[in-house]
């Protein structure tokens, strides 16, 4: 495929092409790469990789091209691959950001905390007033359980993420001077926090790089074949060595911001997708252009996004606060 010339021409000379032809094999930029249809065929996503350009002929030819088993893919071509889907995400999201509101690392270490099983939108309604009331560590060590769980209580699992936020403050109290470590060696040695919400702190409030893999990243990197591991810890070894360390925690946006926009769970926004010609999975959506853009979120959809305090760069509308909905 591409223009490397095989070393067994004779077999080479008699492999079918792949859907869409050599426009396709491109894509893949080496040999063994898989075989994606060509922006705007028959046979593939319609389009450019920005989503302009003619749709598919037919439905049915859509289908038979996302059924096609994809051949097996060279690791050069999956790194290839890979940073290319990474550069038109960048251009997608130029303004992909942490979506948790936060002025510093001890409001990020919290918001992080109390996000998981709930939406970053419903943490950033119920933050303002916890950070009025314990504006530091030592405030937070301090908290009446029961007060703090009633604080919380709309991001859900409220004693729980209790327990976790009065343990964190006392150890950062105790242990650190009421500051957040810029560590992942200190972080992860806190309680409840693990890889995960390390990196989201280390990325967004010291710069330091890292790959977060939360529930959209891992589920988006599956669907792209980049790799087939289930465990995070798996998932952010093989991902960190397909991309430079300099790119970790802006991919990181950007993947999430996808799968939370346009690349769902249940139901894939295909046709509106602006990767569609990169992605091996094409076609687990809906394929439509006009039905996949009703499915798009957020600022995609032109609906508010979940910060309440977006950057000055977001060009969607801001979240509105708890109880305005």
């Amino acid at each position: 495929m591409g223009e490397r010339v095989s070393a067994q021409k004779t077999k080479a000379a008699t492999e079918p092409k792949p859907p869409g032809g050599e426009a396709a094999a491109k894509i893949g930029e080496a040999d063994g790469s898989v075989a994606v249809p060509a922006p705007g065929s028959a046979s593939g996503p319609t389009g450019s990789v920005r989503g302009s350009g003619p749709g598919p002929t037919s439905r049915r030819s859509v289908k038979a091209a996302a059924a096609k088993p994809a051949k097996t893919e060279s690791r050069t071509a999956l790194v290839r691959r890979a940073r290319r889907i990474n550069r038109e995400l960048a251009e997608v999201y130029p303004y992909a950001h942490p979506e948790l509101d936060f002025e510093n690392p001890y409001q990020l270490l919290v918001a992080t905390v109390l996000s998981a099983q709930t939406t970053d939108l419903r943490v950033n309604q119920t933050t303002p007033a916890l950070f009025a009331a314990y504006p530091t560590p030592e405030d937070m060590a301090a908290a009446d359980p029961e007060r703090l769980e009633q604080l919380i209580r709309p991001t859900g699992f409220f004693r729980a993420k209790a327990r976790s936020l009065l343990g964190i403050s006392a150890a950062l109290h105790e242990r650190f001077d009421d500051e957040v470590p810029g560590r992942i060696e200190d972080l992860v040695s806190l309680p409840g926090v693990g890889r995960k919400t390390a990196h989201v702190v280390l990325g967004n409030a010291f710069g330091v790089p890292g790959v977060t893999v939360d529930t959209h990243f891992g589920r988006l990197v599956r669907r792209w074949k980049w790799t087939d591991q289930q465990d995070p810890e798996r998932v952010e070894e093989e991902i960190c060595s397909l991309f430079p360390k300099s790119d970790w925690t802006m991919l990181s946006h950007r993947v999430i911001f996808h799968g939370r926009r346009i690349c769902h769970s249940r139901k894939p926004a295909c046709g509106a997708c602006p990767i569609a010609p990169l992605c091996p999975s094409y076609g687990e959506g809906e394929t439509d252009p006009e039905k996949a853009r009703k499915l798009l979120k957020y600022e995609k959809g032109g609906q508010p996004g979940q910060r309440l305090k977006p950057p000055p760069d977001y060009p969607g509308l801001p979240a509105r606060p708890l109880g305005a909905e």
